[in-house]
C-alpha cells in the first residue's frame, strides 16, 4: 500500500477531510482526527483506535499493525506499516477509527 492508497481509503469515509497536524497529513471527521500519515516517518500511517480494537488488529495482522510507542500506544494509537499493508484490513481499521471519532448522525448514515 502507498500513502496515496491510505489517503484514498481514509477520504472515502463519510465526512472525512484532510488537514495537517504537527507537520503530518491527518484525516478528520467532525473536526476530530481519526488517522494520520507520516508518523513516525513516511513509511507509516497511524489510527486512533481503542485498546481493544488495537489488540484485535495487531493480533490479526502483526506485520501490518503495531502499537504506537509510548503512552499513546497504550491508549490504542496504532501504526500501520504501509509497505506491508493490504487494503481490506486497512479499510476495516480505518472504519473503526472513523467510528470512534465520527458524530453519531454520520455513523447512522454508514
Amino acid at each position: 500500500m502507498t500513502a496515496s492508497d491510505f489517503r484514498r481509503l481514509a477520504l472515502s469515509l463519510p465526512g472525512a477531510e484532510e488537514a495537517a497536524h504537527m507537520g503530518h497529513p491527518d484525516f478528520r471527521v467532525g473536526g476530530k482526527i481519526f488517522a494520520t500519515l507520516g508518523y513516525p516517518d513516511a513509511a507509516w500511517g497511524a489510527l486512533v483506535l481503542t485498546s481493544e480494537q488495537q489488540e484485535f488488529f495487531v493480533g490479526a495482522e502483526p506485520k501490518m499493525f503495531t502499537p504506537v510507542k509510548g503512552g499513546w500506544g497504550k491508549r490504542g494509537a496504532t501504526n500501520v506499516e504501509l509497505r506491508a499493508a493490504r487494503a481490506g484490513p486497512v479499510r476495516e481499521a480505518l472504519t473503526a477509527a472513523w467510528r470512534n471519532r465520527a458524530p453519531k448522525r454520520l455513523i447512522r448514515e454508514l
